[in-house]
């Protein structure tokens, strides 16, 4: 509680800033995309697809950098911690899309060193799109860079949101543990996210523009859901036509 009191208190501003860069993206047709491997992922998934998201937002997803649940053998822990040090990865994920001068990123990483966040946002920066990073700034700042580079997240993002955990992240220190357990990224990570989707739509309707929402469809039998279901998906598909021309 006393994390997410901060974030208030302290993050608006940040927040509010990068509300416009995504608003104003998402008016001119462009997509704000959100990258993170490991638990990260789940805060790009917080965003969209969600009851209440809308059209704009692109979860780009890598499963080889996510797909952990197993921890060890096939799908397991290993390989995706391997693989988010690997430079050069990020560029490849990158080259499947053919980015357009509207769209906008946003890199989600607690500690916001490793490799792949790194040349994600300086991949997109690369390419014309405003980057907003959100971030452990108390960790990241603390600890040493692990791209060759020596750059980190902080580095490579036009706006940095502080997701106010501590370094490590876990905030509960009990006696006979050597580590520290309650991790508070993603409670805070999504504070952020729904925090910046609520101010990015108030942006669209001020603009004149609808946004597209995905409505709960947990409403069985109810047909004003299911047809607006429906214009979600296809207002979604005409968004993505630029990736792919």
């Amino acid at each position: 509680m006393k994390l997410l009191e901060e974030l208030g208190q302290q993050e608006l501003p940040a927040i509010q800033k990068a509300a416009d860069v995504c608003a104003n993206s998402i008016a001119q047709g462009g997509l704000v995309f959100l990258f993170g491997n490991g638990h990260s992922r789940m805060m790009c998934e917080e965003m969209t697809p969600r009851q209440g998201c809308f059209v704009g937002f692109v979860a780009l997803v890598e499963l080889a950098l996510s797909n952990h649940a197993s921890i060890v053998g096939t799908n397991g822990l290993r390989p995706p911690l391997y693989l988010e040090k690997y430079e050069g990865y990020a560029e490849e994920i990158l080259k499947g899309f053919h980015f357009g001068p509207h769209d906008a990123f946003i890199v989600i990483s607690t500690s916001g060193i490793r490799p792949v966040i790194v040349e994600m946002a300086a991949g997109a920066q690369r390419r014309g799109l405003p980057v907003i990073g959100i971030v452990s700034k108390e960790h990241c700042e603390q600890s040493p860079a692990a791209h060759s580079s020596g750059k980190k997240l902080i580095d490579v993002s036009d706006i940095v949101i502080d997701n106010h955990c501590p370094p490590g992240d876990c905030v509960l220190e009990l006696p006979g543990l050597e580590w520290r357990t309650g991790p508070a990224s993603t409670v805070t990570g999504a504070m952020i996210l729904n925090m910046l989707r609520c101010e990015v739509a108030e942006r669209l309707l001020a603009k004149g523009i609808k946004p597209e929402l995905l409505p709960s469809h947990q409403f069985v039998g109810n047909t004003s859901a299911a047809e607006q279901l429906e214009r979600f998906y296809e207002a979604y598909r005409k968004s993505l036509k630029h990736l792919y021309e």
